[in-house]
């Protein structure tokens, strides 16, 4: 198993340009206290298990940028059937990263009582999807994450990683000022405009 924080290490250095969408809990938590980053990553904390979907949409408006999601195994149980719409849309350029630490972290890192007899990887390709990876170590990690992320095609990553083990603090920003950087981010970045009203 991965270190939860070693893993989003090598993430951080190695995603420089596309767009993160991160869902509630310790993948917002950690990306935050290791980024800072306030432009370029919606913290769609009050996700509920949406945060792939939510990231199809914005892949599906912005086909030109890679657009690449995280979630936990917590958030993914609440809601499967993402598998079925991301086969569906089959966007070449969303990139979905489930991260299985087998327990919840929004809460007290809970443990997942099941959470040892689920194969996600196997749940993805029961669903149709094609491109699916099951990592458990940072070198797997280094070794595919181009393949991964620069090779066009949707593909689905289950990152096993030991529980974070403590309480990251929460992105300082709520969600009228993540959606407007977020936005405002866009506009400057690709060309179409987000907003009806421009900044002076």
């Amino acid at each position: 198993m991965m270190h939860f924080e070693d893993c989003f290490r090598l993430l951080h250095e190695r995603l420089k340009t596309e767009l993160i969408v991160t869902s509630a809990g310790n993948t917002s938590e950690l990306w935050w206290e290791i980024s800072r980053e306030t432009e370029r990553v919606f913290y769609l904390e009050a996700s509920m298990s949406l945060a792939s979907l939510f990231a199809a949409g914005i892949a599906l408006g912005n086909p030109e940028k890679t657009i690449v999601a995280f979630n936990g195994d917590g958030a993914f149980n609440m809601n499967p059937g993402m598998l079925f719409a991301e086969r569906q849309l089959d966007l070449p350029n969303l990139k979905h990263f489930m991260v299985s630490n087998r327990c919840y972290g929004s809460t007290n890192e809970l443990t997942m009582p099941f959470s040892h007899s689920i194969d996600y990887a196997g749940m993805a390709r029961a669903a149709g999807l094609l491109r699916v990876y099951s990592l458990t170590s940072l070198d797997e990690l280094d070794r595919q994450l181009d393949d991964i992320i620069k090779v066009p095609g949707h593909t689905f990553t289950v990152l096993n990683v030991e529980p974070l083990g403590r309480h990251a603090v929460s992105p300082p920003l709520d969600g009228p000022e993540v959606k407007f950087r977020f936005g405002r981010y866009l506009e400057r970045n690709g060309g179409r405009r987000i907003f009806d009203t421009p900044l002076p």
